[in-house]
């Protein structure tokens, strides 16, 4: 009886660790999210806990943020089922999609319909801006770094353009470009003089300087990419079957939710970068799929 006491007197206390206003989750089960390692994981923690406590309170179920180390990672994880529900780039997505039949799209933020990658440069290399692809010429001999080798904004795209624009990773200082690990890093690396030049998501750029943290004595855009769509959530094929008919649509719908004029959903939305969630559908990232065979990130 003592053991049972026990039990029913901590149950509140668990739940309120969890940030979880019912103890009666669905089921029972808990949903796994993560996400791409593409920012500090300071920043990330504090992202994706505050969108599990979101999720948590207006669908009823137990929400877990699941950090992970790598891009790939990520994509593993999703593959074997350690992870639900993930915030995918364009590429990670199509890549974990395809390796996980019935996954499913279902949102992207208002961004990333039409996303763009900047191109920056230390100010010591005196490049200026350029607005054409044809022009893409100039970085050839600078040390030139992306983000994550399978990054969509900060290695995918910005190789797919260098290539329309006559050049070739060869042709890089070396013979060869860094990979940062991530697109706050890339930032620091150019800013730094590390490496002279450098692409990465647009977004993380824009966030980094309303936060103070670009110094534009030492650095600046030189050209910003064409669009093309990006990330997006992908969802396991079984929610519905674990926590019930209609979950997958109630999740979609949850992120739709949110909206600026809610206190604590403007706080996930702008760490987001976004000002709302949109639907998005597979198609979209048809390109993605098609430049990633294409440079051999996709098989």
């Amino acid at each position: 009886m003592k053991f049972l006491k026990r039990i029913v007197l901590t149950a509140p206390l668990l739940c309120a660790l969890l940030t979880i206003t019912s103890c009666t989750q669905k089921n029972n089960k808990i949903l796994l999210i993560g996400g791409i390692p593409d920012q500090n994981p300071e920043r990330l923690n504090r992202l994706y806990n505050l969108l599990s406590t979101h999720l948590s309170q207006d669908l009823d179920v137990l929400v877990k943020y699941v950090p992970v180390s790598s891009y790939q990672a990520t994509v593993s994880a999703f593959r074997t089922g350690s992870l639900d529900l993930v915030w995918f780039g364009g590429l990670t997505g199509v890549q974990a999609r395809l390796q996980t039949p019935g996954s499913k799209v279902i949102a992207q933020r208002d961004i990333d319909k039409n996303f763009r990658s900047v191109f920056i440069a230390n100010k010591s290399t005196k490049l200026k801006p350029i607005k054409k692809i044809s022009q893409l010429g100039i970085f050839k001999g600078k040390r030139f770094t992306f983000g994550s080798e399978s990054s969509t904004s900060g290695r995918l795209m910005p190789q797919y353009f260098l290539q329309k624009g006559g050049v070739i990773v060869k042709d890089f200082s070396g013979g060869i470009a860094g990979f940062s690990g991530s697109h706050d890093a890339t930032i620091a690396l150019v800013q730094s003089g590390s490496y002279q030049a450098g692409a990465l998501n647009e977004q993380v750029w824009k966030s980094n300087k309303e936060r103070g943290r670009i110094k534009e004595s030492k650095v600046s855009v030189i050209w910003r990419s064409p669009p093309y769509a990006d990330y997006h959530w992908l969802a396991q094929a079984n929610l519905d079957s674990r926590f019930g008919k209609g979950f997958t649509t109630s999740l979609q719908k949850s992120f739709f939710k949110l909206n600026n004029k809610n206190e604590s959903h403007l706080q996930i939305l702008n760490l987001f970068g976004a000002k709302r969630f949109i639907p998005a559908q597979a198609n979209q990232y048809n390109k993605i799929e098609t430049i990633g065979r294409q440079l051999g990130k996709i098989k």
